[in-house]
């Protein structure tokens, strides 16, 4: 019995040497709360991904379908800053909208935003009744046009909101009356593949308290060059005839 006793003493209770961090949302959804989560150190939360619905960004109820994943960068003591990396939707609502006498078309585009960022969309397309496999290429060469010319004239964040609220999905569905009477369009998920330069946490950040700059190390022979990354190819749509 006595040996048990002093097994348990040495039992350490990891949730006393933990601290709670603020997770907060990038300045795209005007820094909202996204939770709370505990951590030994600041390198244990580094790169974590959060997923949150908008309705939990926005209050929206009609949003709820909408998850949006932002990932850790910037850690300034309690609070942490994320940046964007995507979003999709709920399975059970895509299967509401996919009925039979229906055809949906998907689209997979990749696109580069006005400040450089570089993002995978994929929006889908459903009819009112069955369509020639004709119809859905029109419509699909449609979507890809509407996409790229919005991403080429907005910044990230704006384009973001563009996804997210549902304009770029009003327009990809005006765009496409004149093919097929559109039932539903939406933008079911993109990808961040490329941040912008100038969208970083540290300079979202501006409530977040100023850091001394480090020391200059001293001079350090330069190490050899490595060869640059290749950039996704963006295929540009061609032009409506």
């Amino acid at each position: 019995m006595a040996k048990r006793d002093r097994v348990a003493k040495r039992v350490k209770d990891r949730w006393k040497a933990k601290s709670w961090y603020t997770l907060h949302a990038p300045q795209m959804f005007n820094r909202a709360v996204l939770g709370e989560t505990p951590a030994e150190d600041d390198e244990k939360i580094r790169d974590r991904v959060i997923e949150v619905t908008v309705h939990d960004l926005t209050g929206d109820f009609g949003k709820m379908h909408i998850k949006v994943q932002f990932r850790v960068e910037g850690i300034h003591g309690s609070d942490v800053n994320t940046r964007y990396v995507g979003h999709d939707m709920t399975s059970d609502y895509i299967r509401r909208l996919t009925r039979r006498k229906r055809s949906r078309i998907d689209g997979t585009f990749d696109v580069k935003t006005k400040d450089g960022a570089v993002l995978r969309v994929k929006p889908m397309a459903i009819t009112d009744r069955r369509i020639q496999n004709s119809k859905q290429a029109a419509i699909r060469k449609v979507m890809h046009r509407v996409v790229y010319e919005k991403a080429v004239k907005m910044a990230l964040a704006d384009f973001v909101q563009a996804m997210i609220i549902g304009d770029l999905a009003k327009e990809i569905s005006t765009a496409c009356k004149a093919i097929q009477p559109i039932f539903r369009v939406e933008i079911r998920k993109s990808e961040l593949l490329r941040s912008s330069a100038v969208e970083t946490p540290e300079a979202e950040a501006a409530e977040s308290p100023e850091e001394e700059p480090p020391e200059e190390p001293p001079p350090e022979e330069p190490p050899p060059e490595e060869p640059p990354a290749e950039e996704p190819e963006i295929e540009q749509p061609t032009p409506a005839s």
